[in-house]
Formats: C-alpha cells, sequence, structure tokens
C-alpha cells in the first residue's frame, strides 16, 4: 500500500493556512451575516418581545432642557427701543414615554398606538435655576390673539372688498363708463366730462375703501383695545412678569372675571381650540408652552415594526389615519406637497444598519414637518462607536420657489419683515398653519438667520456648537446615543393699527424659548449596550485577527524552517571500517 507523507514543517503551514482563511472567511463574511441577523431580530417589533418591550416604554427618560428669553428693557421696547434678550437655563425636565398600543396589523408590519408623556423637573441637573425663578418673557398669548384678530378681520374685510369690485367690473354700465374715460382722456374740450365720470366711478368704489381707515373696522379694534385690559390683566407692556413654571407648565392666567364684550371675547379664545390655552376650575384661562404635551397623547401615531424589511422598523406611516399632513400648501387637490409628507421616524430611535454619507428622516409633530438629517463623521460615546447626523441647509435656510419647496411659505403674516413673495427670508418658517397661531421658527439663537432678523433684537450669541440640531446613532442598531432636536420659537413684535400698548413698536422678530429634546445614553445603558452588542462585536474581531494573523504566522514560520532545513548541506559520514 502507498503510503504518502509530508515533512512536519509542511503539514503545519498546510494547517496555518486553513486557519487563516477560515479566519478571514468568518471575519468577513460569517460573523457579519450571524450580527446581521441578531441585530435584525432584535429590531423588529413582535408582540411580547424584549424590542416591543422597549418600544412600550424607553429604557430611560428622555432630556427635555428649556431656555427663556428674558427682556430686560420691556418698557424702552414699548417706546420703540430693540429688544435686548439674555438667555436663563436650561430648564431640564426628564421626558418619559409611553406607548398605548391600540394593535397590530394582520401581517404584523404594522402597529398603532398613542403615547403618553410625563415631565418631571429635573433640580440636581437643573441647578442653580429653579421653576420658581422670576422671568419678564414676551406675553405670547396676547401678542397672538392680536395679530389673529388683525389678520382675520383684514381677511374678511378684503375678501368682501374683492368680491365687489369684481361685481361692479363685470356691470355693463361701469365697463362703458371706463371706456368712455379712455376715450376722452387728455383731449382738453372733454376735461369736464372726465370728472364727471370720475366723481361717479369714484362714488362706487367708495365702499370698497375698507382697509385700516374703514370705520367699521376702526370700531371693532378700538372696542378690542378699551377691552385688552380686562382681558390680559391690565398689561403694562408687551411682556409678561410671571414664573418659569407658570410659563411653561401652570399656566400664565388671563381672562379673569371678564364682563359684557371681554367676556365674549374670552369665550371665543376658549373655544379656538389653542392647545397651549386651557379653562381652569375659576373659569379663567391660562397660556402655558407644554402642559398639553403633559399627560395622554391624542394624536395616533401608525409605524412600521421591520417585519419583513428591518430597514423601515419605526417609520411613521400613517398619523391620525392619513400618510399626509394637511397644514401646508399643495399644488393641487389630488397632488400631495413634499412639505405635506410624513417620512422617519419619531427620533427615538433610528432603523439600523446605517451607513456612511447616507442620510435618514425623522418627523416632528411640534412643527408639523419632517427633517432630513445627514451624515457627519465617525464618533466615539463613551466607548461605542457611532455615525453624527445633523440638519442640512434645506431645514429652514432655503426655503422658497427658487428650492421647490414654496409650499412651506403660507404668507399668514401682514405687515411683518419678508420677503415679496410672501416668504420669511432664509433662516425662519411661518407655523402658523401648524399651531394656530402667528409663531415663527428658527434655530437657537436665529443661527444661520438673515440679517434682516438679527438685526432687530439684541443679546442673540449664536453658536453652530451648541446650537445645531444633531444625533449621534449607534449604526448597527439605529439607537441613538446623543444629541436631539434644537429649535427655537419667535413671534413678530409689531404696531398694530388703533391698539395703543402696540402704537409705538418697533417692529422685530422676537425670541420666546428655545428647547432641546434629545437624549444621552446613561451609564446603565451604556453598560447593557456594551454586554450586549460591542463586547460581542469585540470578541469575534479578535477570533477574526487572531485565526487570520496566527494562521498566517504559523504557516510562514513552518515554511521557513522547512526552506532552512532543506538548505542545510547533508552529511554522508564514512562506514566503519
Amino acid at each position: 500500500m502507498f503510503k504518502l507523507s509530508l515533512p512536519w514543517p509542511l503539514l503545519g503551514a498546510f494547517a496555518g493556512i486553513v486557519v487563516s482563511v477560515l479566519g478571514a472567511y468568518c471575519g468577513w463574511f460569517m460573523f457579519p451575516n450571524m450580527v446581521h441577523k441578531k441585530v435584525e431580530e432584535s429590531v423588529i417589533i413582535t408582540d411580547g418581545s424584549e424590542q416591543y418591550k422597549r418600544f412600550i416604554q424607553l429604557p430611560q427618560p428622555l432630556t427635555f432642557k428649556v431656555y427663556i428669553f428674558n427682556v430686560t428693557n420691556p418698557m424702552r421696547v414699548q417706546q420703540g427701543a430693540l429688544p435686548i434678550v439674555k438667555e436663563v437655563g436650561p430648564y431640564v425636565y426628564k421626558q418619559y414615554r409611553r406607548k398605548r398600543v391600540k394593535h397590530f396589523s394582520r401581517d404584523g408590519s404594522k402597529i398603532t398606538f398613542t403615547q403618553d408623556q410625563l415631565y418631571v423637573f429635573d433640580e440636581e441637573a437643573s441647578a442653580p435655576y429653579r421653576e420658581t425663578d422670576h422671568i419678564v418673557a414676551l406675553n405670547m398669548h396676547m401678542n397672538a390673539f392680536l395679530q389673529v384678530f388683525e389678520r382675520e378681520i383684514t381677511d374678511i374685510l378684503q375678501g368682501f372688498a374683492n368680491r365687489l369690485n369684481h361685481r361692479l367690473n363685470r356691470t355693463p354700465g361701469v365697463r362703458v363708463l371706463k371706456r368712455l374715460m379712455d376715450r376722452i382722456r387728455g383731449k382738453q374740450p372733454f376735461n369736464w366730462v372726465q370728472n364727471v365720470i370720475s366723481n361717479i366711478l369714484d362714488s362706487a368704489k367708495s365702499v370698497l375703501q375698507i382697509g385700516e381707515n374703514d370705520p367699521g373696522l376702526a370700531i371693532l379694534l378700538v372696542h378690542l383695545n378699551a377691552n385688552i385690559k380686562a382681558i390680559f390683566n391690565d398689561p403694562k407692556s408687551m411682556f409678561v412678569r410671571t414664573t418659569v413654571k407658570e410659563y411653561l407648565f401652570d399656566g400664565v392666567r388671563f381672562c379673569i372675571n371678564p364682563q359684557g364684550l371681554a367676556k365674549a371675547i374670552c369665550n371665543q379664545i376658549k373655544d379656538g381650540g389653542s392647545k397651549t390655552i386651557r379653562e381652569l376650575k375659576d373659569g379663567s384661562l391660562a397660556f402655558s408652552f407644554f402642559n398639553h404635551k403633559n399627560g395622554t397623547g391624542r394624536e395616533v401615531y401608525e409605524v412600521h415594526t421591520g417585519k419583513d424589511d428591518p430597514m423601515r422598523v419605526l417609520e411613521i406611516q400613517k398619523l391620525d389615519d392619513n400618510h399626509h399632513l394637511q397644514v401646508w400648501l399643495n399644488a393641487s387637490e389630488s397632488e400631495t406637497s413634499t412639505c405635506n409628507q410624513i417620512n422617519g421616524t419619531d427620533a427615538s430611535s433610528y432603523p439600523p444598519f446605517r451607513q456612511k454619507g447616507d442620510s435618514m428622516f425623522i418627523f416632528s409633530s411640534d412643527i408639523c414637518r419632517s427633517v432630513q438629517l445627514f451624515y457627519q463623521k465617525e464618533i466615539q460615546y463613551k466607548g461605542i462607536p457611532g455615525y453624527r447626523y445633523s440638519i442640512g441647509e434645506n431645514f429652514i435656510n432655503d426655503i422658497g420657489p427658487e428650492h421647490d419647496n414654496e409650499c412651506f411659505c403660507v404668507d399668514k403674516l401682514t405687515n411683518v419683515i419678508k420677503r415679496k413673495n410672501g416668504c420669511l427670508y432664509a433662516g425662519a418658517m411661518d407655523l402658523t398653519n401648524c399651531l394656530d397661531a402667528p409663531v415663527i421658527l428658527t434655530l437657537p439663537h436665529m443661527l444661520g438667520a438673515s440679517n434682516e432678523y438679527t438685526k432687530t433684537i439684541k443679546g442673540l450669541k449664536p453658536d453652530a456648537k451648541i446650537h445645531q440640531t444633531f444625533v449621534d446613532v449607534q449604526h448597527l442598531t439605529g439607537t441613538p446615543l446623543q444629541g436631539g432636536k434644537r429649535v427655537q420659537f419667535n413671534m413678530f413684535l409689531k404696531s398694530i393699527n388703533r391698539i395703543s400698548i402696540t402704537e409705538n413698536l418697533t417692529t422685530s422678530l422676537m425670541p420666546a424659548i428655545w428647547v432641546e429634546e434629545g437624549i444621552e445614553l446613561n451609564d446603565e445603558m451604556v453598560a447593557f449596550f456594551k454586554k450586549r452588542l460591542i463586547n460581542t462585536l469585540k470578541t469575534l474581531d479578535i477570533i477574526h485577527w487572531a485565526a487570520l494573523f496566527g494562521g498566517f504566522g504559523v504557516a510562514a514560520i513552518c515554511l521557513i524552517y522547512y526552506v532552512v532545513q532543506r538548505r542545510k548541506p547533508v552529511v554522508i559520514e564514512a562506514p566503519l571500517k
């Protein structure tokens, strides 16, 4: 029987090559596929799974930081000076979220829910600031009411004027008089005729003069002006002196025991359905920024569970049973504009398997729009690798017909600083349609906003490092590590005809607050994350490279030994005689 025998160095080299090849295969093919499959299984939402439990209640609360713009010269602003503001905060709240699941879809690919939120003040993180701090801030509810009243009355009267003007122009007698006047205009003998016709037309159109000098409108505004004291607690300026807790959650009271017309106006405000205004037990009203967010959620979400397509997990499919918003302008009734599209997740988590250079969307119901985030760089957060994403110029800097998103230009503001086409200047966005109030969105401290706005306010200190929206994401799982949404809410201050408290105001874009809503993965979650994923990845990485280079090293040593031994001269000993 023939028997093949190889020197042990060659056998060792062969074994080393096999181990090296196996290390390469496992490290670049088998291990990644195993991890990919394991991540897929862990992110898909199925009833009773660990991911389902994390979906129902986030493992840790989100961080909600509020910064308030305190006005240092309120009475000078009333005399026409530019507002001077000083930022105070952050006032830090822990935001707890819990979802109430309504049902899964039949195929298990969608889940429908509402979401409860609870805000708890974090004294330690907020120190030295306290909720009892006194502030002087923009009187949002009074300013909003005055501007909405002005706009709606003007719209009603202008609509009537347009319809009446249209009818006059279609009246045969008026058209004949116009043509006759055109023919005789400039001809000396007929000047007296022209004057007569002009007087007739002017008399016919006198009813159209219903702008700010119209007696009816003037009477309405005069009555409103007389009742402002009764409605808004005898204000001395466009700013309110209150506490942080009242301004943000408990509510700034107004409409306290109103009588007559003031009571009727207060009833109209109450019936207006504003989320930020509620009726108290004593019948008075209260304005607060966030009380309506504290408690049972009303919005009904439908999101993707990731079944059959983990890359779509938590993508919002419907909001209140609609695939699109009904907030912004549409090109036609049958065509939904890009502004009304709902894209991405709610920013509490993101789809897995992120790639360098990609982008992703988040949707914020607070501003009624989807926001695109772009890849920036690789990061390390407490030993966890990830990618950083941030907003681009297309958020609020590039808005208008030249950017194919003029659907955001709702043009609901009168006598404010805006472009001729009705769009606001760069860095500002009108949220009137979204919030039913003339609120303007900017980045904190108007970062990147046009000089048309920044020059109207003093005390702003924009800094991209602390005011830019960003999020760090663990790229394999889509888990947010740190960062969040940063936005600022403003209103225009301006003079309103026949409203005495506004008569000397210089038009300016007045900041009220800016907020940061996000997460900073705590040490407990970091340890959990490392144990479940990062340490496993490191172990597999060690096995991969140890096998690859260890096997290669063994093979190289064995081959070198074999070659050296082969080159040694063979010594033949003479036989003993």
